[in-house]
């Protein structure tokens, strides 16, 4: 390894390609901010050692006439390298340079400018700069810029660098991905950064930042000899600040097996062809994850869930499915380890002599069991030898992590799934409101297997019914049964369970939250309940996790097809420390005009009736401080001030929910009680369940003191 050089000593006639088992762009705001900070800090004539550049030199017979970069490498001046360590910083240095340049453009005086006459320094101009580190053009074509340093053709991240970084023209339609959203928020960054720059220093602060970034920040180079060698290297590495998802180990691992094959087992065309699949595979999961570019989805948790519908779900902790993985479906070994091919070979079947047909007859023996002899004598293997794991193997299960990774994302963000039906896109948002937990991978196995809408929807609502009796009512841990729906969703990927089966596991899977005779067992939500009203809160149903889910339920039921939508979901998650978005009609403490209301009811049962759940109301906007204890007349009805103008929403003007209660002419003991029973009528008929009978129904609202004895 030689002395650490300058980036402007690498990029020196060299040209880098980040190869298609690497990741793409990870960094994100914390190591963006190291980065500047070690440009900025960088005082007097100091150098910044960066780390370990570690590459891999094309062979001539990887570059072919046809290829972009030909001509630079033909006549021998330039050397193509893939870059197996250090993409992370070297990306990071283009976007940042690409970034300078765009600012440095922008200035007035640079107005209509060419490149070649906008001067960076006294004696380099832009045009300079990009030749140095950017792109070089061909002299006859100049429309077609060749670039020093981006990503191969089969990376996700190719086109997004060339035309959004670089803003080369002419941009096709791209897939955008979690890494792309990083290349892009790693330009805003670094804009944002060298205008607060140029606000303090001026043209001479941006001067200096190009000699540090260019001179003084030093790697050390190491050239790699072989593939064999970069792969076990690179499984080796973790770049700065970010170390390699699980998902990204697993790419390179797959393409390294590639390269062990010998080529009785897979040939040229059938090696390119799995490294296409491979790649084809990981580019539509990076698409999938990263469509919500607000919201990516996690790389790890897909493959873990993808694990378990594929192979099989453990009890143990942390991170088995990736040792399972890379250990043992698709170790090194499995393809250095070879076993013989078995062949059935069908042998002639002598007729028998008649002597031998008389012994037979003689001592009971039959002929039959002659039969079963020479047939497993018959069954014999040819000398050929294979490895164990086959490359089929490898294209079926990158097939189906190709094929999975939309439903994945489907069941996260079914509102931006192309094609699903609105009734399936309404199942999954509630599983997604009420939180469905281990059934995702369940989910993502009957929407890959399962081609009938109409079916799914059916067990999507057997599940949300299942977690809202199990878990939410009946307060079950929430890893209740999980092996058990973690090994359904492997069985149905398999084709071993139906969509019957599925729901009569979760029938016997609920079972214990009934009666004999088929009504709900309330035992366990009362018990709940009463810890909550009798608690130092005395927060009743105010109390329950589930509460905004249950109302927002009501609200939508509350819904026809002429009535506009008035509460939206995620304005109901914006604070839900405060539950700003529940409103206590009768409030917690009440007012003179509220007591007289309530004058039959003991003041130590008012947070009875407060924590109730028919008094408990979903408000379409955040105006429960302002109502606070407020009259029911003024919570009715919208404030206004002498100018006739509206200072503060009422009932009458919120959600449905509330124009229902802002129906009733006063608020009383009894209308919290009929209010309670409505709702809870509401829930039998919404998941599809009866309670035992009317009483329990009652003793489920705590408004009478004889439930103190904690019977439903």
């Amino acid at each position: 390894m030689d002395k650490p050089k300058s980036l402007a000593d690498l990029f020196s006639q060299k040209i880098f390609r980040i190869p298609d088992y690497q990741r793409g762009y990870a960094w994100q705001k914390a190591q963006l901010k190291d980065f500047w900070e070690d440009l900025i800090n960088l005082s007097g004539d100091r150098k910044h050692y960066t780390g370990v550049l570690t590459l891999r030199e094309f062979s001539p017979g990887e570059i072919s006439e046809t290829d972009n970069e030909f001509w630079l490498v033909d006549d021998h001046s330039y050397t193509m390298y893939h870059i197996v360590d250090g993409q992370q910083r070297l990306t990071s240095f283009v976007v940042l340079l690409q970034a300078f340049i765009e600012f440095v453009r922008q200035f007035k005086e640079n107005a209509d400018k060419p490149d070649n006459e906008i001067y960076v320094t006294a004696s380099l101009s832009l045009e300079d700069v990009i030749g140095l580190y950017l792109y070089k053009t061909k002299p006859m074509s100049p429309q077609y810029p060749t670039y020093k340093f981006g990503y191969t053709e089969d990376n996700p991240s190719y086109e997004y660098l060339r035309y959004k970084i670089f803003n080369e023209d002419g941009s096709p339609s791209i897939k955008e991905t979690f890494y792309t959203l990083n290349l892009k928020n790693a330009k805003l960054y670094f804009g944002q950064q060298l205008k607060e720059l140029y606000s303090e220093d001026g043209m001479d602060g941006l001067q200096e930042i190009y000699k540090k970034l260019t001179k003084r920040f030093l790697f050390n180079e190491y050239v790699i000899k072989g593939e064999f060698d970069v792969f076990v290297a690179f499984e080796t590495m973790n770049n700065r600040g970010k170390r390699l998802s699980d998902l990204e180990l697993l790419k390179n691992r797959l393409i390294y097996l590639t390269t062990l094959y010998t080529d009785e087992e897979l040939d040229d065309a059938g090696r390119t062809s799995l490294r296409d699949a491979i790649n084809s595979a990981w580019k539509e999961v990076y698409h999938q994850l990263g469509r919500n570019d607000k919201h990516p989805l996690n790389d790890d948790d897909f493959l873990k869930a993808h694990w378990i519908m594929y192979f099989h779900y453990s009890r143990k902790k942390g991170n088995d499915y990736i040792r399972f993985l890379l250990d043992e479906q698709f170790s090194p070994q499995k393809v250095h380890k070879k076993i013989e091919r078995a062949v059935s070979l069908e042998l002639p079947e002598e007729q028998p002599t008649d002597s031998e047909i008389d012994e037979a007859d003689g001592d009971g023996d039959s002929l039959d069991d002659d039969a079963d002899d020479r047939t497993e004598d018959a069954q014999g293997t040819d000398e050929r030898t294979v490895a164990s794991l086959q490359p089929i193997e490898i294209k079926r299960y990158v097939s189906s992590l190709q094929e999975s990774a939309v439903h994945w994302f489907n069941s996260y963000h079914p509102h931006l799934a192309a094609g699903l039906p609105e009734e399936e896109k309404d199942a999954l948002d509630r599983l997604n409101r009420i939180g469905m937990g281990y059934f995702r991978p369940l989910v993502m196995s009957v929407f890959k297997n399962e081609k009938n809408s109409a079916k799914r929807v059916d067990l999507l609502n057997h599940i949300e019914r299942f977690i809202f009796i199990v878990f939410r009512l009946s307060q079950a841990r929430s890893n209740n049964r999980s092996s058990e729906f973690y090994n359904a969703a492997r069985e149905f990927n398999r084709n071993e369970l139906s969509l019957d089966d599925l729901k009569q596991k979760l029938d016997a899977a609920a079972s214990h939250c009934f009666h004999e005779d088929g009504s709900l067992n309330s035992s366990y939500f009362y018990n709940y309940l009463h810890k909550n009203f009798n608690s130092g809160s005395q927060s009743g149903y105010y109390g329950w996790s589930w509460l905004r889910y249950f109302l927002y339920e009501y609200e939508l039921n509350l819904l026809s097809q002429n009535r506009q939508k008035k509460v939206a979901w995620e304005d109901l998650l914006k604070k839900p420390s405060d539950k700003i978005s529940i409103e206590h009609i009768f409030p917690q403490t009440p007012t003179e005009n509220w007591r007289k209301l309530f004058a039959d009811v003991a003041e130590e049962d008012y947070s009875r009736y407060s924590g109730s759940i028919g008094n408990l109301l979903l408000l379409s906007m955040a105006i429960n401080s302002s109502l606070q204890n407020h009259d029911f007349n003024d919570k009715k009805n919208p404030k206004r001030n002498d100018a006739d103008v509206k200072t503060r929403n009422g009932y009458l003007d919120g959600s449905h929910s509330e124009i229902e209660v802002a129906r009733c002419d006063t608020w009383t003991p009894a209308q919290i009680k009929a209010r309670g029973l409505r709702l809870l009528n509401f829930m039998e008929k919404r998941w599809d369940i009866k309670f035992k009978s009317e009483e329990a129904k009652k003793a489920l609202l705590f408004l009478e003191k004889e439930n103190e004895d904690g019977t439903a």
